[in-house]
């Protein structure tokens, strides 16, 4: 049976389904079913892979009669045929008094599984998906009141963005703004939002990090402006450019399993949300490795195993990435 996110704590079935492309709030309505309920339940989270603990746990007989048992099935999207039926039986006879609550976050429609679990009765089955900006904003608006925090229009519109579709993330932000308030209910700005969030950067070295990803020229130049002009730290450029081709790497990896939202699957942040699409385009797997490769060499270099100047390593890796080579 279909059910609302909303409605999945207030209705109560022995088998719980849940699946879609917002990951953070499929897990976040797992977790409020698996602690709901009887306080002395035994309480068991697993992979597909460890069936059996769930069929060991949910017909221990107990030294004073049948324990209860609510288990939670993280990966179903990730089950072979053979791990598939026996989630299946399990889910066709869940005892009296026990909970399965079976999570698939991005699997694919076409799976044997996911289509099996639809059709049985008796299932609460919820599909979870990618809220927009605007719902996204509204959802955090409540948890900021609940918290008693209290943002600047631009300080919200500088979080919202970063943060778009990554609740959970979302709410350590709000935990983390709550420490910095103090309850002193103060209107925080932008700037605070962004130290806070640790993923501000400076508009040059964003541009940077993106020309490097699109493997232009430009590249060159910027590394050049950066390092000589605004005599930035060679190690923080190399840690935002890390940072950036491995979200390119798993915004790739996510892609290629069929997730219905790569760019939340792979948690990017910040401008590469608007522009990772183009730049996964110009890379392949096997190049987006070999870049990462690159970055562990010239890290090396700039700690000391190399006696070139700081600033060239940076040049050279800048010029080796847009142009497939090596340093």
């Amino acid at each position: 049976m279909k059910v609302a996110a909303s409605q999945l704590r207030l209705l109560e079935y022995p088998c719980y389904y849940l699946y879609g492309a917002d990951q953070d709030a499929l897990a976040e309505a797992a977790e409020d079913i698996l602690a709901a309920g009887d306080p002395e339940a035994q309480r068991l989270r697993v992979d597909v892979s460890e069936l059996h603990m769930v069929e060991e746990e949910s017909r221990n007989r107990g030294l004073f009669g049948p324990s209860i048992c609510y288990a939670l099935v993280r990966n179903a999207e990730a089950a072979t045929p053979k791990q598939g039926e026996h989630l299946l039986k399990l889910a066709a006879s869940v005892e009296s008094g026990n909970r399965l609550i079976v999570c698939a976050p991005g699997v694919d429609w076409k799976k044997a599984l996911h289509k099996k679990v639809l059709a049985m009765q008796g299932v609460g089955q919820c599909e979870f998906f990618v809220p927009d900006e605007h719902r996204f904003q509204h959802w955090f608006e409540q948890q900021l009141q609940i918290a008693g925090v209290r943002l600047h229009e631009d300080a919200m519109q500088c979080a919202v963005e970063q943060l778009s579709g990554l609740r959970l993330a979302a709410r350590k932000f709000v935990q983390r703004l709550q420490w910095y308030d103090h309850g002193a209910g103060v209107v925080l700005d932008r700037k605070v939002v962004a130290a806070l969030l640790g993923e501000h950067m400076p508009d040059e070295l964003e541009d940077w990090c993106h020309a490097v990803a699109m493997r232009q020229t430009l590249a060159v130049t910027l590394a050049i402006r950066l390092l000589r002009d605004q005599q930035m730290a060679e190690v923080k450029m190399l840690a935002w450019l890390g940072t950036r081709m491995q979200q390119l790497l798993m915004y790739r990896w996510h892609v290629s399993k069929g997730s219905a939202n790569p760019a939340q699957s792979a948690r990017i942040f910040g401008p590469a949300r608007k522009t990772i699409v183009k730049e996964a385009d110009i890379w392949k797997p096997s190049e987006l490795v070999a870049a990462l490769h690159l970055l562990t060499e010239a890290e090396k270099r700039l700690k000391g195993a190399s006696v070139e100047d700081k600033p060239v390593v940076m040049e050279r890796l800048t010029l080796a990435l847009i142009s497939g080579e090596t340093m």
